[in-house]
């Protein structure tokens, strides 16, 4: 199994797909206890959200679980939140709190992870980003999420349906995150917040440099925007994705228009 899955675009903006991916080498599963076999954590169907809505934009996706390694993790192993409830780099509990390890990763494993599926993730979604920067000038990193919108371990109440994160404005332009803030916030039905609980994850914060033409933001998702229920089977609704897909085609088409004022901003 290959560690990554790039599709090539001609366009300028790249998205990120990190945690779609359920594949677990064997030996790893192995130690996974009951628990972490249900794969709970996984941002079910987010690849096929997004699949054709800009068409010529490259998308990088992993293929491994985030239980394998985190590809949207500080490969230091430094905390995104610190002080708050999050998952490691190789996670020992799911987001409920609750251990998945029958037999826990050593330092070693968690390095030979890094090396075998990190790193070649991120080699190419940095190789995508380049191409895409030498290409148009500017390159836009959407690094597409979701999540279950009730998980008390890591947040009080009901998540917003839109949870755009921008590492508190730091990670692109603030033109680039306002017009996809109005684009979500024009949902209707849906609510939107920008740099809440969620401000964006390494990938997010490791790219977005918009002094040197790489604008970065994170886009997480509540899964019972497109879900028939945030629980098993993880079943893909249709009628609630087509509406969620519509908007978000609005948001990436909105989000490649904005390239072409970015330039600018260096």
């Amino acid at each position: 199994m290959t560690p990554v899955e790039v599709a090539r675009g001609t366009g300028p903006v790249v998205l990120a797909v990190p945690h779609t991916g359920t594949h677990v080498p064997e030996g790893i599963g192995a130690r996974l206890g009951e628990r972490g076999r249900r794969l709970t954590d996984t941002d079910w169907h987010v690849d096929r959200l997004y699949d054709g809505l800009l068409p010529d934009a490259t998308t990088v996706r992993a293929t491994f679980h985030r239980y394998v390694i985190d590809a949207n993790r500080d490969p230091s192993g430094e905390s995104l939140y610190p002080g708050q409830n999050t998952t490691a780099l190789v996670p020992l509990t799911d987001f409920d709190g609750h251990d998945i390890w029958d037999v826990p990763p050593t330092a070693a494993d968690v390095e030979a992870g890094r090396t075998a599926w990190h790193a070649p993730y991120h080699e190419a979604l940095q190789a995508e980003l380049d191409r895409v920067r030498q290409r148009h000038g500017v390159a836009i990193l959407y690094d597409c999420h979701s999540i279950r919108s009730r998980i008390p371990f890591l947040f009080d109440g009901t998540l917003p349906d839109f949870n755009i994160g921008t590492n508190m404005g730091t990670s692109c332009a603030p033109t680039l995150q306002d017009a996809v803030s109005r684009v979500c916030e024009d949902a209707p039905g849906c609510s939107t917040v920008v740099n809440g609980r969620f401000k964006g994850g390494w990938t997010t914060r490791h790219y977005g440099r918009p002094g040197e033409g790489c604008h970065a933001i994170q886009v997480e998702l509540a899964q019972s925007t497109y879900l028939a229920e945030e629980a098993p089977p993880w079943t893909y609704d249709t009628e609630k994705a087509d509406r969620l897909r519509s908007r978000l085609k609005t948001v990436l088409t909105t989000v490649a228009d904005t390239a072409s004022s970015l330039g600018a901003y260096r």
